[in-house]
């Protein structure tokens, strides 16, 4: 029995979100000192040449990182980085400040692998978080940044606020992930239209004068022929990837009593659709597209099967809440031999292989 699995029942009695305030409380306490950062890995980390993937100019360590909404404002990311992710996204990244909505707003669903949450982009805003980069540094791994819009922007507003977003922060970014596809937010417009989402590539292509890479986090819920057609829109404007997929609104075969909660469900209940959209996109694009897989990613197997269906890499956030902080080595741990048993050298020889 490990020590997360012993804790684990005392921290779920807490409210949710209490809970993971304090959960990065602690990490962040960890990560202040030279010697707890040591410890971490030491505890944590799994290193293995076969686990290391080139992707966007960068490398990645391991496949396996933290997804978008577990350090909004980018407080623990040299922790994560100590736990042996391979990669960490913060955000989603808004230009002001903003509180989303009301508590409760983010729910277990303990019979089911999963939560649902309906946080809507609350967090410290660029600025903040411009300045605990430059104060804490970039972790020792690739780091993306997902940004996105205020609340109460309209369609035309919503642009400039990407833009403003990017100018601050893709400086530190090794990847930019432009969040057109949260359920927890006013739908005051078709944020996925084509017409919006080109007039937001061409502002940040005008912006990206460092060239960093610019992908794209779609939902899972949207029809397959939808999907495609935003997928095109991705390729004519030449940006970087796909990340697939974010939460979702759809509540079937659910035990927990939290299921008639609003918001976006993630974790295990999304697994199936989220690899297979990332089957149908690698299809589409001829695997010339990279992409992040994310959804229902808790086990080296299910990190396996995104990975065969056609991502690059794969993220996760509730499979870390329910893991604990030994989730990344035990993921990387199984993917070696995974890929040992079927003959793959690398995770990069494994990328698509169910396609062929």
């Amino acid at each position: 029995m490990t020590l997360y699995s012993r804790v684990r029942p005392l921290a779920f009695r807490l409210p949710a979100e209490t809970a993971h305030d304090l959960g990065k409380r602690t990490l962040r306490a960890a990560q202040s000192t030279w010697p707890t950062r040591r410890a971490l890995r030491a505890a944590y980390q799994y290193d293995h040449p076969a686990l290391e993937v080139e992707l966007f100019g960068t490398r990645f360590p391991n496949p396996v990182g933290v997804a978008a909404g577990f350090d909004k404002n980018a407080e623990v990311t040299h922790a994560l980085s100590a736990l042996g992710f391979g990669f960490v996204e913060i955000g989603t990244v808004t230009p002001y400040p903003q509180a989303g909505n009301e508590r409760p707003r983010l729910f277990r669903l303990r019979e089911d692998e999963a939560m649902i949450n309906r946080m809507g982009f609350n967090g410290q805003g660029m600025e903040r978080v411009k300045e605990r980069l430059e104060t804490d540094g970039v972790p020792d791994i690739p780091l993306g940044v997902n940004i996105g819009k205020m609340n109460s922007s309209s369609e035309t507003e919503a642009i400039e606020d990407y833009r403003r977003v990017f100018d601050r922060l893709s400086p530190f970014a090794d990847y930019v992930v432009v969040n057109v596809s949260c359920p927890n937010t006013p739908d005051e417009f078709d944020e996925a239209s084509p017409e919006h989402l080109q007039a937001i590539f061409e502002t940040l292509e005008a912006e990206n004068d460092r060239d960093v890479p610019i992908l794209v986090k779609i939902g899972p819920d949207d029809p397959e022929s939808s999907v495609l057609d935003l997928v095109d829109i991705v390729r004519e404007f030449d940006l970087d990837g796909i990340v697939a997929t974010n939460t979702s609104t759809t509540r079937e075969n659910l035990e927990s009593p939290n299921r008639e909660e609003w918001g976006g469900l993630s974790g295990q209940p999304i697994d199936a659709r989220s690899t297979e959209l990332i089957r149908t996109i690698a299809a589409h694009t001829d695997g010339d597209l990279p992409i992040v897989g994310v959804g229902g990613v808790d086990s080296a197997a299910s990190a396996y099967e995104k990975i065969r269906a056609g991502a690059s890499l794969v993220q996760l956030y509730t499979g870390f809440v329910y893991g604990g902080p030994s989730t990344a080595k035990r993921i990387n741990r199984g993917l070696v031999t995974l890929l040992e048993r079927d003959g793959f050298s690398s995770v990069e020889e494994a990328v698509g292989a169910d396609l062929e």
